[in-house]
């Protein structure tokens, strides 16, 4: 099943508060190659916006962006748009410049633990190198989003891409960044980890009122 919740009961309960949902994250999420209105995050939007139209997506993802630039705006950010709900897509383009393991993991969890003093609840994205960069490495690099999502108790997507990794027609002629046709992939890999964070913040709202 997609879900194990009603989406009726969740649509009369949300649409008395506005529940924001940051998209924070690479070229991977800034609709690198294709249309905004094919991105995953557009698609997710829908699908939240399906439930009730109190529920905002703001995509502040950058090209290129790396963990330590992530960690640089982070604060701003969050002062500037207040999410419920930041979905945290870094990593990805460290992994590729060959950055240090230690490096990642820490820039990863100072972000992660900024967005807890802000009271934002995280979805960290899980991501995986290619082959070509050796195992050591790449695994290492594997095991830093389900270390970190232990650590600090955060949500966790396992693998972005999982369920078309291994299917070339998936991917732009790169080889690194998915076509239109994986989109709707993402969005449901999100999604999938999403829903239970959005029922889990409205038991608690419910519980406090």
């Amino acid at each position: 099943m997609l879900t194990t919740f009603s989406t009726s009961s969740i649509s009369t309960t949300v649409e008395q508060y506005t529940t924001t949902v940051l998209v924070y994250g690479d070229s991977l999420s800034a609709n690198y190659g294709i249309s905004t209105e094919a991105g995953w995050v557009h698609l997710l939007e829908q699908r939240l916006q399906a439930l009730t139209p109190s529920f905002q997506v703001v995509n502040t993802s950058i090209s290129g962006e790396t963990t330590v630039g992530g960690l640089r705006r982070i604060k701003q950010t969050l002062e500037q748009h207040h999410p419920n709900i930041i979905i945290l897509e870094l990593g990805a383009n460290d992994g590729l410049r060959g950055t240090a393991i230690t490096t990642i993991y820490e820039n990863l969890e100072a972000i992660i633990k900024i967005c807890q003093q802000y009271n934002t609840s995280v979805l960290l994205v899980g991501m995986q190198l290619p082959p070509n960069y050796g195992k050591t490495y790449t695994r290492k690099f594997m095991n830093i989003y389900p270390q970190l999502a232990h650590s600090l108790q955060t949500a966790l997507v396992p693998f972005l891409f999982a369920g078309f990794e291994e299917k070339h027609d998936f991917f732009q002629a790169d080889g690194i960044h998915p076509t239109a046709a994986a989109q709707a992939i993402i969005a449901e890999n999100v999604w999938q980890v999403l829903h239970s964070m959005i029922r889990n913040d409205i038991t608690m709202t419910q519980n406090k009122n």
